[in-house]
Protein backbone atom coordinates (compact mmCIF):
# COMPACT_ATOMS: atom_id res chain seq x y z
CA UNK A 1 0.00 0.00 0.00
CA UNK A 2 0.85 3.90 -0.78
CA UNK A 3 1.62 6.19 1.91
CA UNK A 4 -0.44 9.43 2.33
CA UNK A 5 0.76 13.19 4.28
CA UNK A 6 -2.25 14.51 5.69
CA UNK A 7 -1.99 17.76 7.47
CA UNK A 8 -4.22 19.50 9.31
CA UNK A 9 -5.35 22.90 7.52
CA UNK A 10 -8.73 23.98 9.82
CA UNK A 11 -9.89 24.53 13.17
CA UNK A 12 -12.45 22.13 14.31
CA UNK A 13 -13.63 24.34 16.79
CA UNK A 14 -17.18 24.57 14.25
CA UNK A 15 -16.69 20.94 13.23
CA UNK A 16 -18.97 18.41 14.25
CA UNK A 17 -18.29 15.82 17.25
CA UNK A 18 -17.85 12.99 14.77
CA UNK A 19 -15.65 15.21 12.15
CA UNK A 20 -13.47 16.09 15.81
CA UNK A 21 -13.09 12.72 17.04
CA UNK A 22 -11.99 11.40 13.01
CA UNK A 23 -9.46 14.14 13.37
CA UNK A 24 -8.45 13.25 16.32
CA UNK A 25 -8.14 8.77 15.32
CA UNK A 26 -6.01 10.41 12.63
CA UNK A 27 -3.68 11.52 15.28
CA UNK A 28 -3.77 15.50 14.77
CA UNK A 29 -3.81 17.46 16.93
CA UNK A 30 -2.56 21.12 15.94
CA UNK A 31 -3.33 23.17 13.26
CA UNK A 32 -0.26 22.17 10.53
CA UNK A 33 0.36 19.21 11.89
CA UNK A 34 1.38 16.58 9.57
CA UNK A 35 1.24 12.50 10.05
CA UNK A 36 1.70 9.97 7.46
CA UNK A 37 -0.10 7.20 7.03
CA UNK A 38 -0.40 4.11 4.81
CA UNK A 39 -3.51 3.92 2.88
CA UNK A 40 -6.60 1.70 3.19
CA UNK A 41 -10.07 1.99 2.44
CA UNK A 42 -10.84 2.82 6.11
CA UNK A 43 -8.54 5.71 6.02
CA UNK A 44 -10.15 6.87 2.40
CA UNK A 45 -13.67 7.18 3.94
CA UNK A 46 -11.71 9.08 6.95
CA UNK A 47 -10.20 11.51 4.46
CA UNK A 48 -13.41 11.77 2.57
CA UNK A 49 -15.70 12.82 5.56
CA UNK A 50 -12.83 15.36 7.31
CA UNK A 51 -11.77 16.71 3.50
CA UNK A 52 -13.01 19.84 4.09
CA UNK A 53 -10.18 20.14 7.13
CA UNK A 54 -7.13 18.33 5.91
CA UNK A 55 -5.11 18.37 3.10
CA UNK A 56 -3.89 14.88 1.46
CA UNK A 57 -0.74 14.26 -0.78
CA UNK A 58 0.58 11.13 -1.67
CA UNK A 59 4.03 10.44 0.00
Amino acid sequence: MSKVKITLTKSTNNATHKHKATIQALGLRKIGQTVELESNPALQGMLRLVAYLVKVEEA
